[in-house]
């Protein structure tokens, strides 16, 4: 398969590559773009060094078959629907097409057959949306899920290496805030994004809408506040949802288990700490809410794998079988 990245040489777009590699995705050619500041770089790719070209007008007219994006909001909206044009799926990671109705909004384990012959432009979720909704289809699937309040710590890489670059430097004692409204070292910000007319910051509107589209429950109860937190990769979650019948802790339990791209552990937990290289959301600490239709639990993720690289190339695996291309 021919495969092109789009913003290569930032945090996800070379996790994107790491990606195709760990998930041996069978890649014949892959070119990797870049702005004009990383004219000149390469990067590695199964032992050999990838030229980084500069993202032109006519660059994606190359016949691919998959373009992953990874550049932000506007080169996605002027670059993306070239690739479509051209034949390729363009999976994208920004926010730009996620609640368009004609754009799928794809976590393979959960809503995968939306893939079944579609051409296109496909929505990669937020990032603490994925890691999220892994849990809460299977809760609903069980019970019937009616709210959700959830509260989230993010790691500075949810920022790009920007965020990495401002935590690093004011743990050395430097002042500068960099891109934070406030100081993030020691120190925690209740706001990811600007805030917007209901009061919400845009990560917190990110997390109502794409949790519903996703999980096809427009009427759906959601509550989010985003916290960014002086942590360099993981986002951590605090849960708390309600639902229609009476929660029983051991199916829930189970069932967990063994889902798709989770790590369940009961009543002990993971800290972002221990992630490594985790492809997968980690549920612990799970026990009843305020009723017995209710349950709290701790969800943490990789940001940068699960919720954004990971989920990307699982989107192109999973189109790529359905397409008969695997």
């Amino acid at each position: 398969m021919k495969i092109a990245i789009v913003g290569a040489t930032g945090e996800v777009g070379r996790m994107m590559l790491s990606c195709l590699e760990e998930f041996a995705v069978p890649v014949t050619e892959v070119d990797l773009y870049a702005s004009e500041r990383s004219k000149g770089s390469a990067l590695d790719f199964r032992g050999k060094p990838v030229p980084v070209k500069v993202l032109l007008e006519d660059s994606l007219l190359r016949p691919y078959d998959y373009v992953l994006f990874s550049a932000g909001g506007s080169v996605a909206r002027q670059f993306a629907p070239i690739a479509a044009s051209a034949g390729a799926v363009m999976i994208d990671n920004s926010s730009a097409f996620r609640q368009e109705d004609s754009i799928p909004l794809v976590v393979p384990e959960i809503n995968g057959s939306l893939l079944e012959g579609y051409q296109g432009i496909v929505a990669n979720p937020n990032c603490t949306t994925i890691q999220l909704v892994l849990p809460l289809a299977i809760l609903d699937s069980l019970f019937g899920l009616g709210k959700v309040v959830v509260s989230t710590y993010q790691s500075v890489s949810g920022s790009g290496h920007k965020g990495i670059s401002a935590l690093q430097s004011q743990r050395k004692g430097g002042t500068d805030p960099g891109i934070y409204p406030e100081l993030i070292d020691l120190n925690v910000i209740p706001q990811i994004g600007e805030f917007q007319a209901s009061g919400y910051c845009q990560e917190e509107e990110k997390i109502h809408q794409e949790t519903r589209k996703i999980l096809t429950l427009p009427d759906l109860e959601v509550c989010a506040t985003t916290v960014r937190v002086p942590v360099v990769f993981g986002h951590s979650e605090s849960v708390y949802a309600e639902f229609r019948t009476a929660v029983d802790l051991a199916k829930a339990a189970q069932e967990l288990a063994q889902g798709e791209s989770l790590e369940f552990s009961g009543t002990t937990y993971i800290t972002p700490r221990n992630l490594g290289s985790s492809n997968s959301s980690h549920v612990s600490r799970m026990r009843l809410g305020t009723s017995p239709r209710s349950l709290c639990f701790w969800c943490v993720g990789h940001n940068v794998r699960l919720g954004a690289a990971t989920n990307a190339v699982r989107i192109l695996l999973k189109h790529a079988r359905m397409a008969g291309r695997l």
